[in-house]
Order: structure tokens, then sequence, then C-alpha cells
């Protein structure tokens, strides 16, 4: 009975007289011609000849800045207790170094986690446009993997600079398909989902896949990424970037053993969530396949945002706003701050839940805080490292500044880093009103560091745990990363 309906009843497309492999056909697109293989293609295709003098000088300042804010960041309390996690439940690899710990090595896997959480830990590392974390996503898994490849084998400078930048590309290029993601996030933390992908394209660069595990590697991340906004302001948002890091380059190196993925996990399938799960309003895009001609990096066109002092970007508009109005003060009060002649303080900023915290009650939450951070700027004419001390939080002329705080959400300040502002309006006790607005705060994209400023911060941050030759030796090895034959000379001075 079956064997006869199964010659009764022909499948439609014999009916129509196709062939069954025309129908499939007619069902998906051919696979160079999707957004998934044309990323693949781009990420093994693209060379270190394709680095303009102006990628590779901005580049090399997020290497440093991120190596810089991952060494201080091995000092904290969050990296300490995951240093020691992983110590103790795994065994003992010792391949790659670890921030600021000489002694120490761990797997790769392991390492980039850790160095990442480093890097997140104090909320210092860098901002780009739209808004993630670029260099910690990607740094740390590159530095793991460069540990981890045969002394023979060890990328160029070149090589491995080119790896940090097809990661921070597909980060930004990823970003550019939701207008979603221009604005502060509310529902994924960027980092945990396109930096995942960036981890899995550096380190699938460096790896020399070819184009199709290229894409099969980010096919393999994005079943590894996402974490949600609501662990912002808490220990466990530097978890966000180690996983960033480390998950990608588990992705890569299960590419390269031959795991396979979806094809199409970049691309628009109706019914079929893939990227898409992440942005509501997702249009993919093809990456331009790399040429003679060159390509044009995101990063030319696209400068980094440096932080002066570790909290979130958001807080250093209304820090600058604020500390203008110090200045004021201290003309006032004839060299000190009195808390008791200010009657009321307004902020004007950008209407964002997670970084409107009244009361502050850790130094996560306070490195979230409009309010925390205007009113120790008010103080102390600066926001800095010191300021986010159990001691420096629980000052009675801060707490006393924070119950007159009174915030306002303007329809033109927009939750953007692109475009908002921020304001602060004081009023003191004899009815004087002192105002303060930062459009643009030094370091942002618009107005960067100077190199003197970035290396100044470089030097404080890693000369938290190393010695000052040491510090002055890895300035020069990233300086001089894009000559160099190997990157030995980096990894050397990191461990």
């Amino acid at each position: 009975m079956i064997s006869t309906l199964q010659k009764t009843i022909r499948p439609f497309w014999a009916v129509r007289g196709l062939h069954r492999s025309a129908v499939e056909d007619l069902k998906r697109p051919a696979p160079e011609d999707t957004v998934t293989a044309s990323y693949g293609k781009f990420i093994s295709e693209v060379k270190p000849q394709h680095l303009s003098p102006v990628v590779l000088h901005r580049s090399k300042r997020m290497v440093l800045d991120s190596i810089g804010v991952g060494l201080i960041g091995s000092t904290t309390d969050v990296f300490e207790l995951v240093l020691r996690h992983c110590q103790h439940m795994y065994a003992p690899d010792h391949i790659s170094s670890v921030y600021g710990r000489g002694g120490t090595r761990l797997s790769p896997i392991l390492a980039a986690f850790v160095n990442g959480v480093a890097t997140h830990s104090m909320d210092f590392d860098d901002t780009w446009h739209p808004a993630t974390h670029p260099s910690g996503a990607v740094l740390p898994a590159v530095l793991a993997l460069s540990d981890m490849l045969p002394a023979n084998s060890k990328p160029s400078g070149l090589d491995f600079l080119l790896a940090f930048n097809v990661g921070l590309e597909i980060q930004g290029r990823l970003m550019r398909f939701s207008n979603e993601a221009q604005n502060i996030p509310k529902r994924f933390h960027p980092p945990t989902v396109v930096g995942t992908m960036g981890s899995a394209a550096a380190c699938a660069r460096l790896l020399s896949l070819d184009h199709s595990q290229c894409g099969h590697a980010l096919a393999i991340a994005a079943s590894l990424a996402g974490a949600p906004m609501a662990n912002a302001a808490t220990q466990s948002k530097p978890l966000h970037i180690g996983n960033a890091s480390r998950l990608g380059l588990e992705a890569a190196l299960l590419a390269s053993q031959g795991l396979e993925a979806s094809p199409l996990i970049l691309d628009a399938v109706a019914g079929v969530a893939g990227f898409s799960a992440f942005y509501e309003d997702y249009v993919p895009q093809p990456i331009p396949s790399p040429d003679a001609d060159g390509h044009m990096f995101l990063l030319e066109e696209q400068d980094i945002g440096f932080k002066r002092f570790p909290a979130h970007l958001g807080m250093h508009w209304v820090a600058d706003a604020a500390a203008s109005v110090h200045n004021l003060l201290v003309g006032v009060d004839h060299g000190t701050v009195s808390q008791a002649k200010v009657q009321e303080i307004l902020l004007r900023v950008p209407k964002s839940k997670y970084i409107n915290r009244p009361f502050p009650e850790s130094e996560h939450e306070a490195r979230h805080s409009f309010q925390f951070n205007a009113c120790t700027a008010l103080l102390d004419g600066e926001v800095n490292v010191q300021s986010f001390s159990p001691a420096s939080m629980r000052r009675p002329e801060l707490l006393a500044l924070l119950s007159r705080v009174h915030v306002e959400h303007p329809k033109d300040n927009p939750a953007s880093f692109n475009s908002m502002y921020g304001e602060i309006q004081v009023t003191l006790v004899g009815g004087e009103v002192l105002r303060g607005r930062c459009d643009t705060f030094y370091g942002h994209w618009r107005n960067p560091l100077s190199n003197e400023s970035l290396r100044k911060k470089f030097r404080n941050n890693a000369g938290a745990v190393l010695p000052s030759e040491k510090v002055e030796a890895l300035i020069d090895a990233v300086e001089e990363m894009d000559k160099r034959e190997d990157c030995c000379a980096l990894l050397s001075h990191l461990h």
C-alpha cells in the first residue's frame, strides 16, 4: 500500500518537470552570493597591505591603551576572583600569559578570558561608535593565540595588527546592520554580541583559515554570543568582555578542526533568526571583497573614544561639565568647594535607565551613575581611579551633594554617544546659579587624546603593576610593531 502511494503521489518538483537540485537552488542563494560568504571571504583574503597608515596608527593606540587598562585591571577584586576560579577549576596548561602576573600562564582559552575580564573590570577600556568596547573583546584572544603558536610560526607584527583590525572591522560592520545599535543599548550588551564575532574573525585570520572555515567560525560564535544589559554595573559585567574574547577564540579553533555551522548566519532568512536575533531592525549588507585597490577599514573614517577615568563613557560628559562649575566654585569659595553652599544640582542628560543611579552602593554602580560622577567632579574638579575607592564613595560631603541632585532628560539630548551632551546647573544657597555644559569631552573620537595624553594614561595604568623600564619597553614594542618580523617582543614583555 505504502509503495503504491509513493509511486502515485509525485513531488511537486517532479510534476513540474524540475530536478530536485533546481528547486533547492530556488530556495537559497548560491553560497558565494550570501552575506555570510562575503564575510568569510573578506576575513580570509584581506592582507596587511590593506592597512593604511591612519589605520595602523589608530589601531596601535588601541593596543597600547587596552594593554594598559588590562594591567591595572589585574589589581581588581573581580579579576582576582576569576583568576583564582580558573586556576582551581581547570587543569594547569602553561601556555598563554596573564596580565599583571609574570609567573602565571593558562590555556589560551582561559588566558583570553581572564585578560578580557581585566580589561573591562574598571570600565576603563575604549568605546567605538556605534557603541561597543572593541579592543577588549579582540586583543586578549589575539595575544593568547599568538602565545599558543609555535616559535617558528609567530605572526609578524603586521599580521598581528591585521588580525586585530579584522576583529574591529567585523564588529563595526555588524553594528551597522541596525539603527538600534546607534544608541546606548537596552537589551544586549554589544561586546557580547559583536565582540564575540570580532574575536572569532580575528583568530580565524591569525590561523589562516579558508573562507569557508571563517564563515563557520562566525556562525559558531553567534551560538556563543549575547548577555543582557541587566548585569551592567555589577561584578559580572567584566565577564561579558572575557567571554567575548575566549568564546570567539574557541569558535575559531573549533572551525579550524572542521566544525560546521549555518552558512547563512548573517543573512536575513525569513522565519529563521540568525544574527538577526540580536537586533530588531536587522538589514545585513555584504562586505566588499578586498582587492588590489585596497579596502577602506571603518577605523579610517570612525576614530575611537578613549576614557580619561574608569567609568561608563556617558560619565565623561557630566564630569567635564561639573568640573567647569567646580572651577567657578573654587573662585567663590576662595580655593575650596563647600557642599554647604550648594542648594540644588540639576543634571540634563540622556534618558538611559542603567546609568541613572541616584545613590550607587558599589564601585560598579558608581561607574554607571550620572549623579555620582557629576558630584565627584563638582567636589574634586576631576574623576580619577581613586574616586571609586570605598573611602571616596563614603565621604559625607559627597553623600550630601548626591541628596540634592535632580535629573532632567531634554528631548534634544538623545541616548547616543555620537550626539549626546551633559549639562549641570548648580543653585547656591544665596540664589546664584552656575552652569556648565559639555558637548564633546577630551578623549571622544571628535576630540581624541593626544599621543602624549594616551601614553600618560598608559604609564599610570601599567605602572600600577610593572616597573618603569618594562612600561617603556611595552610602549616601544607597540609603537614598532608594524616593523617587527614577529610579535615576540610584545609577548615577552607581557610575560
